[in-house]
């Protein structure tokens, strides 16, 4: 037997609203105040819902817990289940619902004393306590006939402080949809993912430990969105990856290390280099102990880590094994790496996103798994340079808010595919209970498919969960998504399907998120950034990775995350920046105070001096006043660690004076390391007018001489 929830809710809704209304308008701080509904003193939840439609035979079983947040004892707390009389059959009616105040009346309440299980008793509930109740509703009293969404939720009805009455003291609601009988399917396609904002200190050590250790443990958003692709099993999924995240969980795990100077490349016996002289992050130690700093500790025990840390490794370690069973087998679509805001990028350094989307492509390491190009930001939302500038190969997702009403789920535009999420469908389900519990979540999900199974041409679903989205636990997601009508698939299956040819400038993209794009400082600052890390790997000798390791630094600080505090991304990488160029530093020239040249050329002796804990290798340049010149080595000045060595320069002059030399020291490939000195040479070289001069006297000298001998002989002859 069906009776109808009591009307006196609705009628305190009404009757508030009319005096709210009537009376003057209050000052803003103080509306939204006035229109806030009263929590009811029992607050309930719904933990699982089977089957998670309604069947056409059996019954629908529910459990669920009940809270007593009154100061009072509640008690013979009699529980019943509730559903609609008519259906919801468009996604525009379940968005509307979503809304639904948490007291208005959306079902009739299932009350039959000849069926026990439809209902349950508590007899009582102490103030913070919480119980469990069970309902099972027979067949029979669920909608039958006409197909589309249904509201279902459960009410609590019991004796407080205040006697008993019809209104409800507690409810948690959801959807239930009933399907046509049909062979026809949905393909839908779950995309989960994996993506972060990454942030580093100055010497590249991983920031913000302790909430890493917050999302990679129970509850936190990363553990939760594995979890739950784990729970998958052999459901087709699709993850959407920021290769950043797992390099930067892989880091915590050896300890969360600074960048290191350390060797990389060893040489062989003939003085040759051979190969790589430690793996990359991804093979890092997970015992516990962290690696050198770089400096060059010189066998030094690594410190022991904080209690923290060791947390951060453990969940870590854990984290990283689950993720690996979970993308294996799966569809994997990578992010550029390091999430680079593509927008931004489309307008103010391109490069930088066709840098990160190859650092993305390829095969997933360390795992060796293979992957796709995606395009997508954290809100659904990317502007037509940003749709342009991805790959026409790659998959650019978007959310159905670029399109308006009724958006197709694939779109074809300027040879680019994107592929439509329900932004609906992410949303979760009605409250007053959380909307984003998994339950919540995948009923969502089943009554958005409904409805699509309803329409004529059956629209794929695409749905997109949040970055955000956390769960201690997803018991019976999955199972629920196993109906004979719900098909699902890969997102890529769904993108090779009949698409809607839509022009670029028909998609919408808000003021407000062109506001949110990075500037064109922040990518300055990354790119100034790279080029300090490619110069710091040249300068040492054997280290050829600490270069790369930078790039992928500076690629999360163009990541869409740094949109809130931009100004937090470019002081990150100009910090970065500033760190290495003090290694840069390290390294430093000294030229001698001043040099004589006697003649026309002369040799001098300057002096390169290595303060690191590594061998480098560079080059002089000198840039002299004209006509002097200044010949520096060509080839290339190998220096061992803390060490200092001679360099001997050729100075030539063709003119009296003095002029000034400028001695740079510069890596391998002549980009200035930032040491220089300056020197005088003073030339004392005589001209050749002099020369002819002094010439002309001698030759006179010696004339007069030979005259005066030939006088002297003919006199004798003579006497």
């Amino acid at each position: 037997m069906l009776r109808p929830v009591s009307l006196l809710p609705a009628l305190a809704a009404v009757t508030s609203l009319a005096a709210f209304l009537l009376v003057p308008a209050a000052p803003a701080p103080a509306a939204p105040a006035q229109r806030a509904e009263p929590a009811t003193p029992l607050a309930m939840t719904i933990d699982s819902l089977t089957p998670s439609e309604i069947p056409r035979h059996g019954p629908v079983r529910v459990t669920g817990t009940i809270t007593n947040r009154d100061n009072e004892t509640w008690t013979t707390v009699n529980i019943y289940a509730f559903v609609s009389r008519t259906p919801m059959t468009t996604s525009a009616e379940l968005a509307d619902a979503v809304e639904t105040t948490d007291d208005a009346p959306v079902g009739e309440r299932i009350i039959e004393e000849t069926a026990p299980a439809t209902q349950d008793t508590i007899d009582q509930l102490p103030p913070d306590a919480t119980e469990r109740f069970a309902l099972t509703i027979p067949r029979r009293y669920l909608p039958s006939t006409e197909p589309g969404v249904y509201w279902f939720g459960v009410h609590a009805l019991g004796q407080g402080p205040d006697g008993r009455d019809e209104a409800a003291d507690g409810r948690a609601r959801t959807f239930l949809p009933l399907a046509p009988r049909t062979r026809k399917t949905v393909q839908t396609a779950l995309v989960v993912p994996i993506r972060r904002q990454v942030t580093h200190a100055p010497d590249g050590t991983v920031s913000g430990v302790e909430s890493w250790l917050h999302t990679l443990g129970p509850g936190g958003s990363l553990r939760s969105l594995v979890d739950l692709g784990v729970a998958a099993g052999t459901r087709p999924i699709t993850w959407l990856l920021d290769p950043a995240v797992p390099d930067a969980v892989r880091q915590l795990v050896a300890g969360n290390p600074p960048r290191s100077l350390d060797p990389t490349v060893v040489e062989d016996e003939e003085g040759g280099e051979s190969g790589s002289a430690s793996p990359d992050a991804s093979a890092s130690p997970t015992d516990g102990t962290a690696p050198d700093d770089g400096g060059g500790s010189g066998g030094e025990e690594p410190p022991e880590l904080s209690p923290e840390m060791q947390q951060a490794v453990d969940a870590g370690s854990s984290w990283l094994e689950s993720l690996h069973d979970g993308l294996e087998g799966h569809e994997i679509l990578t992010l550029p790496y390091g999430d680079v805001d593509v927008a931004a990028a489309a307008e103010y350094d391109p490069a930088t996103y066709r840098a990160a989307r190859k650092r993305s492509s390829g095969e997933l390491a360390p795992w060796g798994l293979p992957t796709s190009a995606v395009v997508s930001s954290p809100s659904g939302f990317i502007d037509a340079a940003g749709i342009r500038l991805a790959e026409p190969a790659a998959t650019v997702l978007v959310t159905d808010r670029m399109l308006g009403a009724r958006a197709p789920s694939v779109v074809r535009t300027e040879g680019r595919t994107l592929a439509v999420s329900s932004s609906g469908a992410a949303s979760g389900g009605p409250g007053p209970t959380d909307r984003m519990t998994p339950l919540a979540l995948r009923q969502r999900i089943v009554s958005e498919a409904a409805v699509r199974l309803l329409t004529r041409g059956r629209e794929p679903l695409v749905v997109t969960l949040p970055s955000t989205w956390s769960a201690p636990a997803a018991d019976g997601f999955f199972e629920g998504l196993d109906l004979d009508w719900l098909d699902l698939t890969s997102l890529t299956t769904i993108t090779q399907g009949a698409g809607t040819d839509v022009p670029l400038d028909r998609l919408r993209y808000p003021e407000g998120q062109s506001r949110l794009e990075l500037d064109a400082d922040v990518f300055t600052a990354a790119g100034d950034l790279i080029q300090a890390g490619d110069t710091l790997q040249n300068l040492l000798t054997h280290n050829d990775q600490v270069g790369d390791t930078v790039r992928d630094e500076a690629f999360t600080d163009t990541s869409y995350f740094g949109r809130l505090r931009p100004e937090t991304a470019r002081a990150s990488a100009d910090q970065s920046r500033a760190w290495i160029e003090s290694r840069l530093r390290g390294v430093r020239v000294d030229a001698p105070k001043a040099v004589i040249l006697s003649s026309g050329s002369g040799r001098f002796a300057a002096t390169i001096t290595n303060s690191l804990d590594q061998a480098v290798s560079v080059r002089v340049r000198a840039v002299a006043d004209p006509p002097l010149e200044v010949a520096v080595p060509t080839e290339t000045i190998d220096i061992g660690a803390n060490s200092r060595t001679t360099v001997l320069l050729n100075a030539s002059s063709s003119a009296v004076g003095i002029r000034n030399v400028t001695l740079l020291l510069t890596d391998v490939d002549n980009v200035p390391l930032g040491s220089s000195d300056d020197l005088p040479i003073r030339s004392n070289r005589v001209s050749n007018v002099i020369w002819l001069i002094i010439g002309t006297g001698v030759a006179l000298l010696f004339g007069a001489i030979a005259v005066r001998l030939v006088r002297r002989v003919r006199a004798a002859a003579r006497s």
